[in-house]
Order: structure tokens, then C-alpha cells, then sequence
């Protein structure tokens, strides 16, 4: 990926085929998937890749155990064909990506005969709806093996569990690995890019976007054939932007996790199948990591989500009613929320029930193709219906890319083991090369090729977690990583590893970015405290002290 300076300049003096707004998950699946088609493709975002809804998930690839619950029980065939197609494409992401997702077995604890064959009988379906992209037969556990799965469970009342397999994915890194795939195959993107109006003809059709550099606050003309709209929570603002007339079409819904730390008291997947409002919750290790969500709640346009003192209550309240080994507030390191973009149907519905179905709306005054709804898993094929949309606007031109079988950076010649080569050859440790390959494939070796030169770079960023300076280093020269939150959250993921440690890391990542993007020292003091701000602020809204 160029940078950010020269990826400006291209994007003012191009025309473009396609111009996708928006590199979260979907976005940056629509660029590479336009991209690939042989349209000339640009891809913008208001901030970082990934900074809202893309990295704030329950990190799971899968068909969505909650939805099949729902469409059995409703009879709601659109819950089960988004079930049956994100089944599907988890598989494909697994293998385009193997060093970012993988599988997880899952436990479903059951407390009487009834349950167990209930849950029993809905994972086979589970089962049957994967057909040939299964990740393994699910099965009946007893109460021993239930607990050797799940050693904090509460064994007074336990009968069995059930077992299935799912996936597990980083997403954030997924989304930045999308957006450099994307840049690989010769696309134009860059972040903080607001755009903030359009250009049209006279007959109402968009011909260019207005977009301003957050940063240096100058006006940029994007010029493309094509629009795309995929801001997912913010779809409804550029809707409106395009046309003022439109209805809105979204609701969004507040997803909130907390995470603890990994005690071996949870050592697979814990699916927690009631709560009191009717969901279900998932308690997940996680990157070293208890990861615990989610919540589904209403929230308004303009809100920026943040995990509150009563989301932690409700779900440390239902993973303790499952747990021998009670949980407390105190023991929270981490968290984060995101708001999911729901498509309203024309009679209302509890957020907690409405369908996780896309729909790809074709403007037909301004041309605005604009991708609604949807899910994580399901980016790859949301990408591909909104392109064929796109193509056919355009005449038909481009053949339809084979995104499925696309590898993303990183992925081509990645094993399992890949870990031991960076221990061999460049002689960092065990945890610092797992956590490298995990991050960044077989790019990891580029992470480290910066060290040549400068063995500074080979420290640990803060004692306690694994990432090196290196990757501050490489994230700024090949990521377009240009905020202290770019790199600890959505870069290396440290900021969800421990609010307070990524507090400790925000001096060292300034003192490197300052370096490598010409901070002056009044920059790089403003830039830690407004880091540093922000993460308190994520403390006491959640009520935890800071220190």
C-alpha cells in the first residue's frame, strides 16, 4: 500500500470506473471485487479502515445460531437463508484467510433431558444447512466432557452439552487485510477521507464526489462512473446526501462486549442459549482473551456506541448464572461496542429480531448503489451482488471476479507453523512470532525486515503483551496507520487486549509516528492525550478507574 500523500494525489487527478465510500468490511470487499472485475476502483473512508461497526463484532464467522433459533420458531424464511449463506461463506473465509480465521469448537451447556435433545436437534440442522462447507459434525456431550470443555460451568444441575464448530476471525486486521489486498491488485484507497457532497449532472446523476482531508481540511473532487455506498451504520446519511427525499431504511443497533482475562477456566467456546430478553450470548477465548457479547439495543443516529456500567451488569449477570467461578466487574480489562446497520421492514420489529439480510438499492435519480444490512460473514457475497448491480449500470462491462477463491495478503504460503520461521530466522520470541503470524501472514517477514538497522525496533511495545515496535513502523509505511488508535486497536489490537496497557503504549507508538509522519513535538503531546483521553473515557463509562 502506497502512501497516504501519494495515494491523495493519485485519487484527485483520476477518473475512476467505481468509487466505493466506506472500507470496513463490506466497502473494502466491494473495492476488491471491482477492482478484480477490471473496473478502476477508489475506496474512501471518513476515518480509519475498519473504526466503527467492521472492528467491533463478536469476532465469529458463522451462520448465526440466534438467527436459526428465530426462523424455526417464526417461520421466517429470510432468517434461514441468511443462515444457510453465511454457513457457506465461512468456509471461504477460512481458506482466503487462514492466519486470521480459524476454527473454534463451541459448547452449549444443558441443565435437562429436554434441552439437550432440543439443542441437539437444532445443531444438526445447523449441520445439514453447512452441507458440504461443514467444519465438523456437531455432537451430544456428557456431563464430564462438558466440563473438561468448560471447567467454570455449573456442575450441580448439569446434564450434557452439545458440541458444534464454528468460526473465529480478527476482524479489524480481516479489514485492513482486505483494504491492502484491494491495493495489491492495483486500487486506489485512502482514510480520512470525508466525503461530504456530490457533483451531478444536470439530469440528477452523480458524476463526482466532495470529499475533505480530515486532516490537512482540503477539498478533494473524486470523479467516477460509479458510487457505492457501503458506510454501513452511516448508510442513511449518504442516501439522503445523494437524494434528500429518500426514506431512511436503517435502525441501528448498539452491539456491546467486555473482555477478561483468560484464566483456563473457559478453554472453548461457551454459547450461552437464554437470557432474559431472548438472545443468546457467546463467552469466547480471544487472542488471550475472555471475550463476552452481545448486547442488541436501539440506538440513535449520531451516538457514537460505547460500552456502558449496565451493559458489563447484563452480561456478567447471565455468564455467571451459567458459572460455578463468578465473574466480576472488576476483572474487565477491555471492551467495545459498534452499532450494526439493520434494514427496517415496513412493519416494525424488536432489533433483537430483524433479519441480517442485505439489499443492494439502485438510486434511480442519483445512480447510488447502496448495500444495506447484512453481516460480517456474509461481506464477500454482499460485495459481489452490489458489483453485478453496479456492472450491469455501467453496460456490462467487466467479468464477474472469482472472489471466492481470492487469497488475501498474507494467506499464500501461510501453515500453521509459519510462527517457527520467524523464531528460526529472525530470532524474536515464541509469543512475538505467534502473534505476528496471526497478524499478518507471511507479511510478517516485512514487519521484521524493518528491524535491519534499527534493533530498537525489536522491543516490546509494553512489557506484558507481545507486539513489537516494528509494526508502529510498518503500520505507518505500509498500512496507512496515521493515529495512535490506528495501531493499537485496529493495526495490532492492543487497545482490546488492556485499556491500560494500550494507555502505557501510547508515548512509545507517538514517539514512532512522530518519526515516520513529521509530527512536531506539540503534535505528537496532543496526539497521546487525546489517545489517552478517549481510553479513559471508555473506563469510566464503563466504571472502572483508570489507573
Amino acid at each position: 500500500m502506497k502512501s497516504r500523500s501519494d495515494a491523495l494525489r493519485n485519487i484527485a487527478t483520476r477518473q475512476f470506473d467505481v468509487c466505493v465510500i466506506g472500507a470496513g468490511a463490506t466497502g473494502a470487499g466491494c473495492a476488491l471485487d471491482s477492482q478484480l472485475r477490471g473496473f478502476q476502483t477508489v475506496l474512501v473512508d471518513a476515518g480509519d479502515f475498519a473504526s466503527a461497526t467492521s472492528s467491533a463484532s463478536t469476532k465469529l464467522a458463522h451462520g448465526g445460531i440466534r438467527y436459526l433459533q428465530q426462523a424455526v420458531a417464526d417461520l421466517d424464511f429470510g432468517q434461514l437463508k441468511v443462515v444457510r449463506e453465511a454457513l457457506r461463506e465461512r468456509i471461504l473465509m477460512l481458506h482466503n484467510a487462514p492466519h486470521l480465521v480459524h476454527s473454534v469448537e463451541f459448547v452449549v451447556p444443558c441443565f435437562n433431558r429436554i434441552e439437550l435433545l432440543y439443542f441437539g436437534a437444532g445443531m444438526k440442522v445447523y449441520d445439514w444447512l453447512a452441507g458440504n462447507a461443514s467444519l465438523g459434525s456437531s455432537r451430544i456431550l456428557s456431563k464430564q466432557e462438558t466440563l473438561r470443555h468448560i471447567p467454570a460451568l455449573n456442575a450441580d444441575r448439569l446434564v450434557g452439552g452439545v458440541s458444534y464448530r464454528d468460526g473465529q476471525f480478527d476482524d479489524a486486521r480481516l479489514a485492513v487485510t482486505l483494504v491492502k489486498t484491494f491495493a495489491d491488485a492495483g486500487g486506489e484507497v485512502a482514510n480520512y477521507l470525508r466525503v461530504s457532497d456530490f457533483e451531478r449532472e444536470s439530469s440528477g446523476k452523480l458524476i463526482a464526489a466532495i470529499a475533505e482531508d480530515v486532516f490537512a481540511r482540503q477539498k478533494i473532487v473524486i470523479r467516477a462512473r460509479a458510487f457505492v455506498n457501503a458506510t454501513g451504520p452511516f448508510s442513511d446519511e449518504i442516501r439522503l446526501m445523494a437524494t434528500p427525499v429518500l426514506p431512511k431504511r436503517l435502525v441501528r443497533s448498539k452491539g456491546a462486549h467486555i473482555l477478561l482475562p483468560l484464566d483456563g477456566s473457559v478453554n472453548d467456546a461457551l454459547l450461552i442459549p437464554q437470557t432474559e430478553d431472548g438472545r443468546v450470548i457467546f463467552a469466547i477465548p480471544w487472542l488471550g482473551r475472555l471475550l463476552i457479547g452481545t448486547t442488541d439495543q436501539e440506538v440513535p443516529a449520531g451516538d457514537e456506541p460505547m460500552v456502558t456500567r449496565e451493559d458489563a451488569a447484563y452480561l456478567l449477570r447471565h455468564l455467571n448464572r451459567y458459572t460455578a467461578r463468578q465473574y466480576s466487574h472488576g476483572e474487565i480489562v477491555s471492551g467495545f461496542a459498534g452499532a450494526r446497520p439493520l434494514v427496517q421492514p415496513a412493519h416494525a420489529r424488536e432489533t433483537k429480531k430483524l433479519v441480517r439480510e442485505h439489499e443492494v438499492e439502485i438510486d434511480k435519480h442519483s445512480g447510488l448503489v447502496s448495500i444495506l444490512g447484512g453481516k460480517w460473514t456474509t461481506y464477500r457475497v454482499m460485495a459481489e451482488h452490489t458489483i453485478d448491480a453496479v456492472a450491469k449500470m455501467l453496460g456490462g462491462a467487466g467479468t464477474r471476479a472469482d472472489s471466492q477463491h481470492h487469497r488475501l495478503a498474507g494467506a499464500t504460503g501461510y501453515t500453521a507453523d509459519f510462527w517457527r520461521t520467524l523464531v528460526r530466522e529472525y530470532k524474536v520470541s515464541e509469543s512475538t512470532a505467534r502473534h505476528l503470524a496471526g497478524k499478518f501472514g507471511v507479511e510478517s517477514v516485512y514487519v521484521l525486515e524493518s528491524i535491519e538497522g534499527s534493533p530498537d525496533l525489536k522491543s516490546q511495545i509494553v512489557a506484558g503483551a507481545p507486539p513489537i515496535c516494528a509494526e508502529i513502523v510498518y503500520s505507518a509505511r505500509r498500512e496507512m496507520a496515521v493515529a495512535i488508535e490506528d495501531v493499537l486497536a485496529r493495526r495490532i489490537g492492543l487497545q482490546y487486549f488492556d485499556w491500560r496497557l494500550a494507555i502505557e503504549a501510547a508515548p512509545v507508538v507517538a514517539s514512532h509516528l512522530a518519526t515516520e509522519l513529521g509530527w512536531s513535538d506539540q503534535q505528537r503531546k496532543e496526539a497521546i492525550q487525546d489517545y489517552t483521553g478517549k481510553i479513559k473515557r471508555c473506563l469510566a463509562a464503563i466504571g472502572l478507574p483508570a489507573g
